[in-house]
């Protein structure tokens, strides 16, 4: 038997073009002698589809596209297992359909729907019965639906299938891969039945979807592993076999390793499955394919970035970006990962300057985009801000100056790249941090002002740590230069705003380093404040530390969306009340 595996970057609601995909997928798989591809949930919508999902028209081109998927099989070739939003009885399901030889043969509806984090899929879908084992071309398939794999009671449901498929829609964050194949490993470990996982690629809106895409043997051994960067097709190959499976993966292809890899859970051992066997004592066993590796999490996190931003420029239809430069080291990372996702033709960056802005300031920002090979602009703002400053003199008299003055800098700063957006199209990226976020430490109406923030989810002490490893490596689903990216000025310098004469960030917030240990601890783990102090963190700190991030509750509830690559990002994840006086 041969299986495919269609691991497709789709778009939410373009149904031609998805059909397109995957009938393009299917062409391979053809080819390539497969008896059935695999694609992920939902792939006929693209996911999460959320309240489309009500309208009538919505679900009608849904089973349109499924019944002209069905009848490009009735050539009798690769058989297609799609994922799709399905109307039965009055009730709207998350499905798995499979196609073969012109027909639907058949149709299972999810039966876990996820309720938490990103996932509200209660709202929109009803839950289906319990799965059973399918036949096709005599061989007993077990079919999972996402979520489905998480529930060992669905899992007991499919004893006796040969080979699990599960076809899932699993949004990236850092460690999740692990998260996943351990998961795995626990369903392979109660059937003894090899295992296909299927995941989609690509940026949805706040959401990436890093594919890595596998097969596990039913022992746990891992067989084939796909990019967690790009699309792929891959037909693998299985066969019937009494004999123990090797110890050995020496055929598997190994791309990008590393030798400071990420590590798979452990193997299960052959004594810990215990599944029962459809054909005596043989086995379906998938031959090894390439198996791609990576280097940590700077590299997956900064990927899945690039992929993000790539997305929602291009499937929104933007000509391209344009964004402040400060000189500083959030603009900097920003511009290096748009021109990565973009290209360096499509980035347009913008310097403008104030009378607080240092020499050294501009020296960078222009290094930086020389050294990126993109368009940089000077527009200063000091006859904007003198104009402010005379018009509001009269009401201001006698009052001193503050952070009023600050806000008006950063302000023109927003109306100006909104007015270069309007002019010529392109979408405004801004360049604020979780860290700064979290405080509150932006202003409305100025630095975050734009369409995306790519750093939305990544705290300080992660950009720099992502700097200096782009520095060092090109993603390799990189289109900038293979090279450093910015300057090491801009690495070293002390982090500043640069409204007020000699300002630092650390004159109105404790170092990243300690603040970011705080931050992580309140929003990543929802520790009580007793038990951050018990770590050793000075109760005053951690007390305004806290207090400065429920009272910039507003200021994130306006704030551009940005992708995802933590497990707590706001937004989705971290649903918190404006109004609140709970002080725990």
């Amino acid at each position: 038997m041969k299986i495919t595996l269609a691991q497709l970057n789709y778009t939410l609601g373009d149904f031609g073009g998805n059909r397109a995909k995957m009938l393009a997928a299917r062409e391979k798989a053809i080819g390539e002698g497969s008896d059935i591809i695999v694609y992920s949930e939902l792939s006929v919508t693209g996911y999460p589809p959320e309240d489309l999902v009500y309208r009538p028209a919505f679900r009608a081109l849904s089973r349109e596209s499924v019944e002209l998927l069905a009848f490009a099989t009735a050539d009798g070739k690769t058989a297609m297992l799609v994922g799709s939003p399905w109307e039965e009885g009055g009730n709207i399901h998350n499905s798995a359909l499979l196609l073969a030889e012109g027909k639907i043969r058949h149709i299972q509806h999810k039966h876990d729907l996820p309720n938490y984090g990103v996932f509200d899929e209660k709202r929109v879908f009803t839950p289906g019965g319990m799965p059973h084992p399918v036949e096709f071309r005599g061989v007993k398939l077990g079919i999972m639906i996402c979520e489905d794999m998480w529930n060992m009671t669905v899992t007991e449901a499919l004893r006796g299938s040969d080979i699990i498929l599960s076809m899932n829609a699993s949004p990236f964050e850092v460690g999740k891969h692990r998260k996943r194949k351990e998961r795995a490993r626990m369903n392979i470990s109660l059937l003894g039945k090899p295992l296909v996982y299927v995941n989609q690629i690509g940026g949805q809106d706040d959401l990436v979807f890093d594919g890595d895409s596998f097969v596990l043997s039913g022992t746990g051994k891992m067989r084939v592993r796909l990019s967690r960067t790009q699309e792929a097709v891959v037909t693998t190959e299985w066969s019937l076999s009494s004999s123990p499976e090797s110890r050995s993966d020496s055929r598997a292809i190994h791309r990008k390793a590393s030798t400071s890899g990420e590590m798979d859970s452990p193997r299960i051992a052959p004594q810990q499955v215990r599944g029962d066997s459809t054909s005596g004592n043989d086995r379906w066993q998938c031959a090894p394919g390439e198996i791609w590796a990576y280097a940590g999490w700077q590299q997956v996190m900064y990927q899945a970035m690039v992929l993000g931003l790539r997305d929602y420029v291009t499937k929104n239809n933007f000509p391209g970006v344009v964004m402040g430069m400060s000189g500083g080291i959030d603009s900097a990372l920003s511009a290096a990962i748009a021109v990565d996702a973009l290209g360096a033709e499509r980035v347009w960056l913008v310097m403008m300057p104030s009378r607080y802005t240092s020499a050294l300031s501009v020296e960078d920002a222009e290094a930086c985009a020389r050294m990126l090979g993109a368009k940089l602009d000077n527009i200063p703002i000091e006859d904007a801000f003198r104009a402010f400053e005379d018009t509001l003199a009269p009401v201001f008299s006698g009052k001193p100056i503050d952070v009023t003055e600050e806000n008006i800098q950063s302000r023109i700063r927003g109306t100006l790249l909104m007015a270069l957006s309007n002019k010529f199209g392109a979408m405004v990226l801004s360049t604020g941090n979780k860290s700064e976020m979290a405080v509150g430490y932006a202003t409305l109406y100025g630095d975050m002002c734009g369409g995306y923030n790519v750093l939305k989810d990544v705290y300080k002490m992660q950009v720099n740590a992502l700097s200096e490893w782009r520095n060092l490596y090109k993603p390799e689903n990189g289109l900038g230069p293979n090279r450093e990216v910015i300057p090491a000025s801009i690495l070293t310098k002390p982090p500043t705003a640069e409204l007020r004469p000699n300002q630092k960030d650390e004159d109105s917030l404790p170092p990243y380093a300690v603040l970011d240990e705080i931050l992580m601890r309140l929003i990543e783990e929802e520790k009580p404040i007793a038990a951050i102090v018990a770590e050793g963190f000075d109760e005053t700190t951690v007390r305004r530390v806290r207090k400065l991030l429920y009272r910039s509750e507003y200021k994130r509830r306006q704030a551009a969306p940005g992708v995802k690559v933590s497990a707590k990002p706001f937004g989705r994840d971290r649903r918190y009340p404006i109004t609140n006086k709970f002080g725990s």
